[in-house]
């Protein structure tokens, strides 16, 4: 796979939105964000204007949250900073090609559909791998372990910019912990991205060096280093 190729990773919440997460979104002039409950990405145009970031405004309304995710691009001095993390994004090296028939039943990995959802959202609260709303799940698919019928670990598909899936909510509650579930989770959905012609990738904060380690050991490597931004609109 070339630079070229990769292209698409420097704006994939922009990516996303444009494309195979249009009918998720919402749009105004050149910025676009989430529907509500679904996610909280948004994304102006990679040299955005004045109008673009009053389009954005216009959008999300008065003292809303602005995730930019990791946009390089800052908002005008009206916009109050919420949060700047620092992290990493790193993408699938292609070495060892995920065995797609590691996704068996006998796994304990399941999908999780519609239903799930309430535990979904309490395994999230518990372990907070990051954002996650009631219709998260409808970004990708999403793949949990259960443990005597308990949802106890998941991961899932979040943003999805051409020939790329991201990898993300990656969690397993406290009392599950040390047994591989991140692992196997993350192999069964790297293996469903790989057998459709996908890259995989994901995001991490600097800060959570056993998950680096995790994935690097996973077959990921860093591409680039990358700050994530929200703000409040004025």
């Amino acid at each position: 796979m070339t630079n070229e190729d990769e292209s698409a990773l420097d704006d994939p919440v922009g990516h996303s939105l444009r494309g195979r997460h249009a009918h998720l979104a919402r749009r105004l002039g050149r910025a676009a964000t989430y529907l509500t409950d679904v996610a909280t990405f948004s994304a102006v145009s990679t040299d955005p204007s004045a109008q673009d970031w009053a389009d954005l405004a216009a959008l999300l309304g008065p003292g809303a949250f602005a995730d930019m995710f990791s946009c390089p691009a800052v908002p005008p001095p009206s916009w109050e900073p919420v949060f700047v993390l620092e992290g990493r994004q790193m993408v699938w090296s292609g070495a060892g090609v995920p065995d797609r028939t590691r996704v068996t039943p006998d796994t304990g990995v399941v999908e999780l559909g519609r239903d799930s959802v309430p535990e979904m959202l309490d395994l999230v609260a518990r372990t907070e791998p990051g954002p996650f709303w009631p219709r998260t799940r409808e970004l990708g698919t999403y793949l949990g372990v259960r443990v005597d019928g308990a949802l106890v670990a998941m991961a899932g598909e979040r943003l999805r910019p051409p020939g790329w899936t991201e990898i993300s909510a990656v969690c397993t509650a406290p009392e599950a912990r040390g047994q591989g579930h991140a692992a196997r989770l993350v192999r069964a959905l790297a293996a469903r991205i790989v057998a459709r012609g996908e890259r995989p990738f994901l995001h991490v904060a600097e800060t959570n060096t056993g998950a680096v380690a995790l994935y690097e050991r996973l077959g990921f490597e860093t591409r680039r280093q990358v700050t994530f931004r929200g703000f409040r609109t004025p």
